[in-house]
């Protein structure tokens, strides 16, 4: 739910721990919730969705205030922790639901996502393009509580170590200018 001074993004690059960690330290993000869209199963649960046949991606939904931070600096936050070139993977995270999407809230957000992905790929910021699709949110599905701030309750997991952490880590270097209280 957003007030009249908030947005929202959608955003799956791969598990959403990493991506709840890593926005949830930005400035101007004032909430971020661990969920599951653009698949075809109402209300899924955690283990429908592993099994990839839900059609879902893990995402985040991130509630944001534009006067503090712009949809497009998100997305540049957004493909800086995550590798947007591999369909239905990221590292050793395999499947569909584990894909880089983009499920935008308005035209304003798929015209900002499309030129973006238009300036990534003639930068040629990665050796293979970008494959990331774009697509209306249809529907965003919370996912189960004991998923929401896990790397904040978890950091010792060795998953949230090894590979959490490493994008926590580049947000804070990359944009340390974002970050809550700098």
């Amino acid at each position: 739910m957003t007030s009249p001074h908030t947005q929202q993004a959608t955003l799956g690059g791969g598990c959403f721990w990493c991506l709840e960690a890593a926005f949830e330290q930005v400035r101007g993000v004032e909430k971020v919730v661990s969920g599951y869209a653009g698949g075809h199963i109402p209300y899924p649960t955690y283990e429908q969705v592993c099994t990839g046949r839900t059609g879902h991606a893990e995402v985040v939904q991130i509630t944001f205030n534009p006067k503090e931070i712009g949809y497009r600096d998100l997305l540049d936050i957004f493909f800086a922790i995550h590798d947007p070139t591999t369909p239905h993977r990221q590292g050793a995270d395999i499947g569909p639901q584990y894909r880089s999407i983009i499920l935008y809230h308005g035209e304003d957000q798929k015209r900002i996502a499309e030129e973006t992905i238009r300036e990534l790929n003639v930068a040629g910021v990665w050796s293979d393009p970008v494959v990331t699709p774009v697509a209306p949110l249809a529907a965003f599905y919370p996912a189960e509580d004991y998923h929401q701030h896990y790397f904040q309750r978890n950091p010792h997991v060795p998953y949230c170590q090894i590979v959490v952490a490493p994008k926590v880590r580049t947000v804070r270097q990359k944009f340390a200018y974002r970050l809550k209280g700098a």
